[in-house]
């Protein structure tokens, strides 16, 4: 009598459909998002855009809108940079840093909150 062993269980398969995440959680990941930004340009947004998409619509729309605000921010420093040379590209870089740090502290408080938020002044680059 030859025993055979038992049939192996059932596994997910690899790139099989990701877990959503609870509310609670949501918020939390979509505010960290939008604070991230202040401190690492557009790095947290394209990492949470990428990782967090799937899990959930309110983080997935936050990490878009930030993304989006976060490269058209960059993309001010970049000019502001290039027209250092001049003296008004000093002025664009300072008001491109106000406003990273307002307007991304505003999402923030709209993601902790649970509420939507876009930015008035971004290139929609992300959808």
């Amino acid at each position: 009598m030859s025993a055979t062993p038992p049939p192996p269980p059932p596994q997910q398969p690899y790139g099989g459909a990701a877990q959503q995440l609870s509310p609670a959680d949501e918020k939390l990941w979509a505010t960290l998002i939008q604070i991230g930004g202040i401190l690492f340009s557009w790095i947290p947004a394209l990492i949470g855009y990428l990782v967090l998409k799937d899990r959930g619509p309110f983080v997935r729309a936050h990490a878009a809108t930030a993304l989006n605000f976060q490269i058209t921010i960059f993309i001010a420093y970049v000019v502001g940079g290039i027209l250092s040379i001049v003296v008004i590209g000093i002025f664009i870089i300072i008001a491109a840093w106000v406003l990273d740090i307002v307007f991304s502290i505003i999402a923030a408080i709209k993601a902790n909150q649970g509420e939507y938020y876009t930015y008035p002044i971004a290139i929609k680059f992300v959808s």
